[in-house]
């Protein structure tokens, strides 16, 4: 029987993982904030398994459910409905930029991921396929066996959920890595090593704008074996403040996700 996945949230990294999802095969079902409706060209785009629902109805029918909401809206995750569900937490903390502070967070006192977990106490939640940019996320995954193919990192408290993550994650493109548990997940956190960097590609210096554009576009990161995700991970020590700032990140990334900000907002 074919699974159902659902996405609680259509953003960059939804998007990117729900074409994903659809070309493996799976059926799938999204929500977002603004109702099914807006959703119609991006369900004709995916093709005859792809519906749109409210984000209740993706939760029921979903076997495997994507929360990609920004985390500062991790309360519009309909709680009830995910009852007894897997979900994939791809949320990341931006307190300056995006999500307001969460003092327990900035105090390290627990995860984001962990946070998320008291609140869906009746869920199997699992931090995966968070920590790319939305572009190379969709890019990079490669089929089994592939020599490009890469390595993600995993987190979550129970054994059976991750097994089924990393399942999922095989058939879409990627080799999960399990670190641990939810209390774990800060070494995968904006800020840390093998947050997007190893997965984008070092730009050459002295190519002009739209030259470096197109190196980062259309080249990825090299592969990184489950071996080296294990040692990044290990190696990673906690930093404060916590949360990631868009000044981290490749400006070529900040870049086009404010163009695809304003994009939105005509």
């Amino acid at each position: 029987m074919t699974q159902t996945i659902s996405f609680i949230g259509t953003g960059m990294i939804g998007s990117a993982l729900a074409r994903l999802t659809a070309a493996a095969g799976y059926n799938v079902v999204l929500s977002n904030a603004r109702g099914p409706e807006s959703l119609a060209s991006f369900v004709a785009e995916l093709g005859p398994k792809a519906r749109a629902a409210t984000a209740e109805e993706a939760a029921d029918a979903g076997d495997l459910v994507i929360a990609a909401v920004p985390l500062g809206a991790y309360k519009s995750l309909p709680a009830d409905h995910l009852a007894g569900k897997i979900v994939i937490d791809t949320t990341n903390y931006y307190p300056s930029a995006r999500d307001g502070h969460f003092p327990d967070i900035d105090a390290a006192k627990l995860t984001t991921s962990e946070m998320i977990q008291a609140y869906l106490k009746n869920s199997k939640v699992v931090k995966a396929l968070h920590n790319l940019d939305f572009h190379h996320l969709f890019t990079n995954a490669r089929p089994a066996g592939d020599p490009e193919r890469t390595s993600l990192p995993i987190a979550g408290n129970d054994v059976d959920a991750k097994k089924k993550v990393a399942e999922f994650m095989n058939a879409i493109g990627y080799n999960a890595v399990d670190i641990g548990t939810l209390a774990d997940s800060w070494r995968i956190e904006p800020g840390t090593p093998i947050y997007v960097w190893p997965y984008v590609p070092h730009v050459p210096e002295g190519l002009n704008e739209a030259d470096a554009r197109k190196w980062y576009l259309e080249k990825s990161g090299d592969p990184l074996s489950p071996a080296q995700v294990k040692e990044i991970v290990e190696k990673t020590e906690r930093h404060f403040p916590v949360g990631g700032a868009p000044e981290d990140l490749p400006a070529i990334h900040v870049a086009l996700v404010g163009e695809i900000y304003k994009s939105r907002q005509r």
